[in-house]
C-alpha cells in the first residue's frame, strides 16, 4: 500500500487502516478539542487527538447500554498491534460483563492494599514506640515519659578507669526487631532472662509493654498485625517476672538521732537539707527535688508541691523545713541545687548515694530515699494524727467518697498537726530548738564531720 501523501486528511466519519503515518498526519480542527479516527480491524478501537495535539490509542464500547471509554496509552509509547491487542483484551471482558475501568481500579486497590500490608509487616518496633511516646507523653507526668526514654535506651560507652557500668534498658532489644515478630513466646522467654538479674526493673518495662498494646490494638492496622490479641498479656510472663515485695525499709523511733546526727553532718549542706525535708515532708523524693524558691509562700507560710496524683498541692511550711530552706544558696530558680547542676540551669539528683553513706555511718541498712517517706507515714502512727491529714500532707489520693467530695481541710487545719509531726521528731532526734521566730535553731548534734563522712 502506498504511503499517504503529506496532504492526506483521514476520513474521520469512516473506519480505516491505521497506520503510523495516518497517525502523523491526524490533526484536530481548530473548532474542535478532539476528534477521534476509528480502526477497521479492531472495531471499537480508534486514535484520539486533542486540540493540544496529543495522541493516544483509546477503546470505547457499549455495556449494558452505557458507553464504556478505556484510553490504552500514547502513541508514543504503545505500538499499533500492542494496542489492537489491548483492544481485544477490553472487548472479551466487556462481553463477559465486565468494566475493564472498574477491573483496573479493583487491580490497583489490592496492589496498594497488598504494599499497605508488607509494609505493615516491616513495621520496625522503634518506630511504633517512638509514635506512641509521642501520642502519650501529653497526659503523662515528667517522670513517667522518663520512664520510657530509660526502657529503651542502648547501654552507653564507659569512660576509662569509671567505675559506673551502663546496662541496655529491658525493652532495648526489641528496638530493631519487626513488631510482628515479637510474638508471646518470645516475650516469656525474654521475662525469663529478665528476671534473673534485674526483675523489679522488668516489671515495669512489661507493665509500659501491655500499655503500649493496648494502644496499638486501637488502630485498626496494628490490630490486624497483632490478630487483635496483646501479646504481653500472659501469664507465664507474670509468673516469670513474680510478683513485687512490699518494701519494709523505714526509720524506727529509736533510730532518728543517729540518723539525724549524720545526715546533719553531711559536708553539702544542700544535701543534708534535702534528706531532712524529704523526712518531715513526707513527700516523694522527685517532688522535693522539683522544688523552686517560688514555691515558698512566706505569707501564709506553704509549700508548693507538684504532685504525680493530683497535679499540685499545697502543705504547711513548717518552722524546720523553713529553717532548713532559709539557710541553702539561692543559685538557680532551683532549691536544691549545685554549682554542677547550675551550669546546666538543673537541680541536683543523684543524692542516693550520700544518703546511703550516711546511714552507715548511722548504723541503719536498707533505708532508702522512698523509705523516708514510709517513715513520715509510719512515725505519725504514734501521735494518732487523723489518717486524712497525713494522706494529704503526703499527697496520697483520697480512698473514700467522704473524705473525696465531702471534706476539705484549709491549710490551717493541716499546718496544726504538721506541726506538732515535726516537733514530735525533733524531739525524739534530741534536736532543741531555741528562739526560732528571732535567730538561727541551735542545733543539739555536736560530731566530727570528717570522721561521718569517712
Amino acid at each position: 500500500m502506498a504511503r499517504p501523501s503529506k496532504d492526506f486528511i483521514p476520513d474521520l466519519t469512516k473506519r480505516i487502516n491505521i497506520t503510523f503515518g495516518v497517525i502523523e498526519r491526524l490533526k484536530c480542527p481548530s473548532d474542535k478539542k478532539q476528534v477521534f479516527m476509528r480502526d477497521s480491524e479492531v472495531p471499537g478501537m480508534s486514535v484520539r487527538v486533542t486540540s493540544a495535539g496529543t495522541k493516544s490509542f483509546v477503546y470505547e464500547a457499549k455495556m449494558n447500554g452505557i458507553n464504556k471509554r478505556r484510553t490504552i496509552g500514547g502513541v508514543e509509547t504503545w505500538t499499533i498491534e500492542q494496542a489492537r491487542n489491548r483492544a481485544r483484551e477490553f472487548a472479551v471482558l466487556l462481553d463477559k460483563g465486565v468494566d475493564p475501568l472498574e477491573l483496573e481500579r479493583a487491580q490497583i486497590v489490592a496492589r496498594d492494599l497488598k504494599r499497605a500490608e508488607q509494609e505493615v509487616h516491616a513495621l520496625i518496633f522503634e518506630s511504633c514506640w517512638n509514635l506512641y511516646i509521642a501520642d502519650r507523653k501529653p497526659y503523662w507526668g515528667r517522670r513517667h515519659h522518663l520512664d520510657h526514654l530509660q526502657l529503651c535506651k542502648e547501654a552507653s560507652v564507659q569512660k576509662k578507669g569509671s567505675k559506673r557500668k551502663s546496662v541496655a534498658g529491658p525493652i532495648h532489644p526489641f528496638m530493631q526487631m519487626r513488631l510482628v515478630d515479637i510474638t508471646p513466646k518470645y516475650l516469656e522467654t525474654w521475662a525469663k532472662l529478665q528476671a534473673k538479674t534485674r526483675p523489679t526493673y522488668a516489671r515495669l518495662g512489661w507493665r509500659c509493654l501491655k500499655a503500649f498494646y493496648n494502644w496499638c490494638l486501637q488502630d485498626a492496622t496494628y490490630a490486624a498485625l497483632l490478630q487483635n490479641t496483646n501479646p504481653a498479656k500472659s501469664n507465664k510472663i507474670r509468673e516469670s517476672l513474680g510478683k513485687p515485695e512490699a518494701k519494709k525499709d523505714v526509720l524506727l523511733k529509736e533510730q532518728l538521732p543517729a540518723w539525724f546526727k549524720a545526715v546533719q553532718n553531711i559536708q553539702n549542706p544542700v544535701v543534708s537539707a534535702y534528706l531532712q525535708v524529704l523526712l518531715l515532708t513526707g513527700a516523694r523524693p522527685g517532688e522535693v527535688l522539683e522544688l523552686k524558691w517560688t514555691d515558698r509562700d512566706l505569707k501564709w507560710r506553704g509549700l508548693k508541691i507538684r504532685d504525680k496524683v493530683e497535679g499540685e498541692r499545697t502543705i504547711p511550711l513548717t518552722p524546720y523545713v523553713s529553717y532548713l530552706l532559709d539557710g541553702l544558696p539561692k543559685r538557680n530558680q532551683w532549691v536544691f541545687s549545685s554549682p554542677r547542676a547550675d551550669r546546666k540551669g538543673k537541680h541536683m539528683s543523684r543524692l542516693d548515694p550520700l544518703h546511703s553513706q550516711a546511714c552507715k555511718v548511722a548504723g541503719i541498712e536498707g533505708l532508702t530515699l522512698h523509705g523516708l517517706r514510709r517513715s513520715f507515714r509510719s512515725l505519725t502512727e504514734w501521735l494518732e494524727v487523723p489518717v486524712g491529714i497525713v494522706a494529704q500532707v503526703m499527697g496520697h489520693k483520697a480512698s473514700a467518697t467522704a473524705e473525696k467530695h465531702y471534706t476539705v481541710r484549709p491549710l490551717d487545719l493541716l499546718r496544726m498537726h504538721h506541726e506538732k509531726i515535726e516537733t514530735w521528731i525533733l524531739d525524739q532526734a534530741s534536736i532543741e530548738l531555741s528562739n526560732l521566730n528571732t535567730q538561727r535553731p541551735t542545733l543539739n548534734l555536736v560530731a566530727n564531720t570528717k570522721q561521718l563522712i569517712r
